[in-house]
């Protein structure tokens, strides 16, 4: 059956985008963190258990949303 809008489709989209987004960002937050760099005006530490679980969460989106697009 066709989907009239593509609805299917877009959703696996967002979750591919959403998930890529949290490696991206957690990715680069823990490379930073190692080489000792901070943003400008951030207050206390990195958590580095709560990047480290968000970047494995964005890990297994990333790959459910490819898949989804891919088995279309």
């Amino acid at each position: 059956m066709i989907d009239l809008l593509g609805l299917d489709t877009l959703l696996a989209q967002i979750i591919l985008a959403l998930g890529a987004a949290l490696v991206a960002g957690n990715g680069y937050a823990l490379v930073m963190a190692r080489r000792g760099k901070r943003p400008k005006g951030a207050d206390g530490e990195l958590r580095r258990g709560r990047a480290w679980f968000l970047l494995v969460v964005g890990i297994v989106m990333a790959y459910w949303g490819a898949a989804s697009l891919i088995a279309r």
